[in-house]
């Protein structure tokens, strides 16, 4: 079996032209080292999965994380589910996590490989890339959670500390936090996570991408954010306060030529929202017809 020095995993669900910029940028990324790029995909209906297993270069796994109950769509298995169903299935000694929403600025995930590799035997067990959610900020962060500890959003972990730790925590969590509980699994762990300022992600924020509505909607944030202080209540946070977190900025002129490729590929709204409606109307005559 060849082996690989990073696996790249990302989900995807329906957002077909947000994926193919992903890729892209993934493949213009000028990684100099064996890689892997693994996709889990929900089951999407806009042409994503089948585009997906075109694409030689990339594995995908379809895992159909939706189904209509009582007329609504809902999520069957929670985030951290889905993902791990990419990290159990990489081989590379770092996985890099990134969003099917991201645009990865050129030679960031070898920036990042570099400066893990360069940690040597310090105990290191994830890097955290900074990112903005465009076109919404300016500034390019990365976040620090429960107790002032640095933790990932987009970035690269070591494959055996994560197997260490037990993967994402799939059952506590519905969507939110997850990723944060994870990187507080590695620091309680003994292992650190490191930022680096010369790997950067765009990540797309247009409030009305439909996806993400569903995402709210699907999964309660304040009950995961709950679960979450009482998880690391007395380790990392208190309950009468504590750091509960915040954003380290970068400082330095933003590339907005890279991200403004979202606003040059981006579907008129007006045509997403026709696509969902005549979605919603497929699916109920589905049911009327069942009936």
């Amino acid at each position: 079996m060849a082996k690989f020095e990073i696996s790249i995993a990302l989900g995807a669900y329906n957002r077909k032209w947000l994926v193919k910029l992903c890729i892209q940028s993934i493949r213009d990324n000028g990684i100099t080292v064996p890689y892997e790029v693994i996709v889990v995909d929900g089951g999407s209906t806009d042409g994503t999965l089948e585009w997906l297993i075109k694409q030689s270069d990339i594995i995908t796994i379809v895992q159909h994380n939706r189904e209509v109950v009582n007329g609504e769509s809902r999520m069957k298995h929670s985030w951290g589910y889905f993902m791990n169903l990419v990290f159990e299935a990489s081989h590379g000694k770092y996985i890099c996590m990134v969003s099917d929403d991201c645009i990865v600025h050129p030679g960031a995930i070898m920036n990042g490989y570099r400066l893990f590799e360069a940690a040597g035997s310090l105990r290191i067990g994830a890097c955290a890339f900074y990112f903005r959610d465009y076109p919404r900020e300016r500034r390019y962060k990365v976040g620090y959670t429960l107790g002032g500890k640095l933790f990932v959003n987009h970035g690269l972990f070591r494959r055996d500390v994560l197997e260490e730790v037990g993967w994402i925590d799939e059952d506590r969590y519905r969507f939110y936090h997850a990723d944060g509980d994870l990187c507080l699994r590695i620091w309680e762990r003994g292992y650190g996570i490191i930022d680096c300022p010369d790997a950067k992600v765009e990540h797309y924020a247009d409030l009305a991408d439909l996806v993400r509505t569903r995402n709210y909607e699907a999964a309660n944030q304040n009950q995961d954010w709950q679960r979450y202080l009482e998880r690391w209540e007395g380790i990392f946070c208190t309950p009468v306060g504590g750091e509960t977190g915040g954003w380290i900025l970068l400082e330095g002129v933003a590339n907005d030529k890279l991200a403004q490729a979202f606003l040059r590929h981006r579907p008129a709204r007006v045509f997403q929202r026709l696509r969902q409606l005549l979605r919603q109307a497929k699916s109920h005559l589905r049911r009327a017809i069942a009936r």
